[in-house]
């Protein structure tokens, strides 16, 4: 299996504090890499670095120049005055300018017919309607219509969807990807998954959605402390792993304490006579040291902050509606909230969920009906766009304008300082200033504000966005234990699945679907209505089809009988090939492009056939 990028000796330092050093790895032809670590660890900084946004302090990164590398920053940023037909379309790619001009003409008012006949065999001669097809279906997906609207008007979710929209487009050889799934729908993120995991696509991300993950990597590294360690095999499968490495690291600890504990011993001994002894058992000695205060740096976040009194009545909506430019987002809407309430928000992008939420929190007064809060309702809201903090402010300065001691769930009240340790913030970085906070951090800074309010009605929109792992499991056991009522925005289906027993389905056009469940057994209510709608569609068809079968020759019938089974058996080997090729050892090259040929040519022969179906269904 061929290399095509490898980092050697990688050494990078970020606000005076190294994230690793002496780091060496290799990402090769067909691997689907995620790379996981703590907010702080330096995955982001890794991924630029082997994407060539900028040098590395130490070492190099090794690939061959013609190997081309696409790669989606956290955020994104655009040329100034750019058009989304701008920027998606490559002034140096034929056939996409081809479909600038040919989608810009028909634009037009008054089309001129022998320019658009001119493109059209163009277009045709270049092979580019399939192409062109491709770009509008990935377009289509991520919301992005008005080719001509400017970049600097779209929200930052927009710009983050447009800056993924082109590296689909372009299909490099290697995707580098910083959290894909950010501002996207669930929908969008499950097309998402089957594209990347079509054909042999080399991909290196960082994500926090453990579903993602879980489908599309076949390895993991993780980045810890500086080092890294790689992992053959899906989320899942590192997860066991890397629970046998801690219990070995546990071991090697507690040895190495031991041990420290007799050279300290030997050392503090005859200080005169230090001299004389082994240097390289002082050498060692330090080693020893070291690595055992490195062990002591690795800590979890800990939640476990107060609830306010929660009374009978909370929150009781009553016959709201609300829209923005005559799109009506919600309609008639009655609900009231109950002690112990785990609801979650879902809808398509832009069908209002964080309108939903703002109206619930009073921040947008809607265009009719009533709303009314309990008196001991307390409202801890987390907002997706995050706090906006003065980056020169100094962490712990944030913490104390809101309260110097905080009483937890124990009864026990600590200091803002004592506070910001559970949530990892050692004392160096609580003096430190916002700017030098990576992402992750100032994420996490927020979601510790929001809870130091002793909220019994906790709203989370988008909480997983550029959290670590490790802290989205503490923040699943804090969720879990929470007794207060919890409303949730996500596109993470793993937390909505384990966090949310009831739904608020926003459909886009004003209705509210209520449904009882979580999200997977929302999704399992979905296909099988789909299939029962389905069933009934061929019904009307077959019987459609008896009532014309007069039109069609005895040949042509036959031929339509054989077709209906035939692409039920050419859908039945693509399923199965994927599942196939999904299953293959990513170190077995060759089966893999095997495989995938394989299913490509299934494919073509099933559009073949599907074309001719529709050719004698009409007839």
């Amino acid at each position: 299996m061929s290399t095509l990028i490898a980092a050697e000796g990688l050494g990078h330092a970020y606000n005076d504090e190294w994230l690793f050093k002496n780091l060496t790895l290799g990402i090769n032809a067909g691997q689907r890499v995620a790379l996981v670590g703590i907010n702080g660890a330096g995955k982001s900084t890794l991924l630029k670095l082997l994407a060539e946004q900028f040098p590395p302090l130490e070492g190099k990164i090794v690939k061959n120049k013609s190997v081309k590398i696409g790669f989606l920053n956290q955020d994104p940023s655009f040329p100034s005055e750019y058009t989304i037909s701008d920027f998606i379309f490559s002034a140096d790619n034929k056939q996409q300018q081809l479909i600038k001009e040919y989608e810009e003409l028909l634009e037009q008012k008054d089309i001129d017919q022998n320019k658009i006949n001119d493109l059209y065999d163009k277009l045709t001669e270049h092979n580019a309607w399939e192409y062109e097809h491709q770009i509008k279906t990935i377009l289509s997906r991520m919301g992005i219509n008005n080719l001509a609207q400017k970049i600097e008007t779209l929200s930052g979710g927009q710009k983050k969807r447009l800056a993924l929209a082109k590296l689909l487009i372009e299909d490099p050889e290697i995707y580098v990807l910083d959290e894909p799934t950010n501002h996207l729908d669930i929908d969008t993120i499950e097309w998402l998954e089957k594209l990347l995991t079509t054909g042999n696509k080399t991909i290196l991300l960082v994500t926090h959605d453990r579903y993602f993950l879980d489908n599309i990597c076949n390895v993991i590294i993780e980045l810890d402390r500086g080092k890294t360690f790689n992992y053959n095999g899906n989320y899942a499968y590192f997860l066991e792993r890397k629970a046998e490495r801690e219990a070995s690291d546990e071991a090697t600890f507690q040895k190495n304490k031991n041990l420290l504990k007799k050279e300290l011993e030997w050392m503090r001994r005859m200080p005169q006579a230090r001299a004389t002894k082994s240097k390289s058992r002082i050498d060692a000695f330090y080693d020893l040291e070291e690595k055992t205060k490195q062990k002591s740096d690795h800590q979890k976040v800990s939640l476990n902050i107060k609830m306010s009194r929660q009374g009978g009545k909370i929150i009781e909506l009553e016959n709201i509606s609300h829209g923005f430019d005559e799109k009506l987002l919600i309609n008639h809407f009655s609900y009231t909230f109950k002690k112990g309430d785990r609801i979650g928000l879902a809808g398509k992008n832009g069908t209002g969920k964080s309108t939903f939420l703002n109206i619930i929190t009073q921040n947008i007064i809607p265009n009719s009906g009533k709303i009314e809060t309990g008196e001991t309702t307390v409202i801890g809201y987390y907002k997706q766009g995050g706090l906006s903090f003065n980056e020169k402010d100094r962490v712990i300065d944030v913490v104390k304008a809101e309260a110097e001691y905080i009483k937890m769930a124990d009864g026990q009240t600590i200091s803002a300082s004592a506070l910001l340790t559970l949530f990892l913030f050692p004392p160096k970085k609580q003096h430190g200033l916002i700017e030098k906070l990576s992402g992750g951090e100032k994420k996490r800074l927020h979601l510790m504000k929001v809870l130091m309010q002793n909220p019994n009605f906790l709203i989370l929109d988008e909480p997983t966005n550029d959290l670590d792992i490790d802290t989205l499991n503490v923040l699943e056991e804090f969720l879990e234990n929470y007794p207060g009522v919890l409303m949730l925005v996500s596109h993470d289906r793993y937390l909505l699945d384990k966090m949310s027993e009831q739904l608020f389905i926003l459909e886009g056009d004003g209705n509210v679907k209520i449904f009882n469940g979580n999200y997977s057994e929302y999704r399992l209510d979905l296909e099988a209505q789909k299939e029962a709608s389905v069933k009934k569609s061929k019904s009307t068809e077959s019987n459609k089809t008896e009532n014309n079968s007069k039109k069609l020759s005895y040949k042509e019938q036959k031929e339509l009988t054989n077709l209906e089974l035939n692409l039920a058996k050419l859908e039945n080997d693509v399923k199965e090939k994927s599942e196939l090729l999904n299953n293959i050892d990513p170190s077995d090259y060759l089966k893999i492009q095997e495989v995938s040929a394989e299913i490509e040519k299934l494919n073509q022969m099933l559009e073949a056939e599907m074309m001719r179906w529709i050719e004698l269904s009409e007839k």
